[in-house]
């Protein structure tokens, strides 16, 4: 299931989230055009290598520092232009009404922590990996939680491909994020029976960004009018471009 849009509206423009897209994408695109070694070089260095993290007692304080940088680096790098792109449309789609909610600099904070708390859960479960994990699935994860937590009766509207023809649907976003979730629940029980990374994917960091959102987001709405669920009621006719254009 491919999220096209929700029916959320919002009252101020997402800043923070465009930014953070336009970041990444900035980046990315950079990186594109830098010689494969040293693609790859920023990738080992500025990525998370959890066994560099776990061991780094053995190495002295210039890879003690480069660990703490990484984590925060390793969010705005990307290994393909389908994860790339996978992650900012997630982010445009969920996270203006999760930055509208919270306000610009508390939703940065909120943002950050979602992401470098899913790496450390990654770094947990999978110890002594020497595979760099890079890219912003981690902080997103932490997002959806915040969403499900806020708008959980939200209408999601999804595009399934059925023998290369698209259909359209619309759910709660209770339904489309817990079903989300639970596949990357799925997916990261087999990575630790496995014993290895399955499909190269962090899915502990999708879990453990998404638990932390949900437990955390109520703490960064203190004090702002984001605990009501503002849905349009079900049966309430709508364009599929109103989210855009309103």
């Amino acid at each position: 299931m491919i999220p096209i849009q929700d029916i959320v509206p919002r009252k101020t423009f997402p800043i923070v989230t465009v930014s953070l897209i336009a970041l990444n994408s900035l980046i990315f695109i950079l990186m594109l055009n830098l010689p494969s070694q040293v693609r790859e070089a920023i990738v080992i260095n500025f990525g998370v290598v959890p066994a560099r993290i776990t061991q780094f007692g053995l190495g002295d304080a210039g890879v003690a520092l480069q660990n703490v940088i990484s984590l925060f680096t390793a969010m705005f790098l990307h290994g393909g232009w389908i994860h790339l792109f996978g992650n900012m449309w997630t982010l445009w789609i969920f996270g203006d009404n999760v930055e509208d909610r919270m306000g610009h600099r508390r939703f940065l904070v909120f943002y950050l922590l979602c992401g470098i708390a899913a790496t450390l859960v990654h770094v947990w479960l999978h110890p002594d990996s020497t595979i760099p994990m890079i890219g912003a699935s981690g902080a997103i994860s932490g997002v959806l939680g915040a969403y499900y937590g806020l708008f959980p009766l939200a209408r999601v509207i999804v595009m399934i491909p059925i023998f290369f023809f698209p259909f359209f649907f619309e759910m709660p976003a209770v339904l489309y994020i817990g079903w989300w979730y639970l596949l990357q629940l799925f997916s990261g029980t087999l990575s630790i029976l496995h014993g290895k990374i399955v499909g190269g994917v962090a899915w502990w960091a999708h879990v453990g960004g998404f638990v932390v959102g949900l437990l955390l987001h109520r703490l960064f709405c203190v004090g702002k009018n984001c605990f009501p669920d503002e849905v349009r009621p079900w049966g309430v006719s709508y364009n599929l471009g109103e989210k855009i254009n309103r």
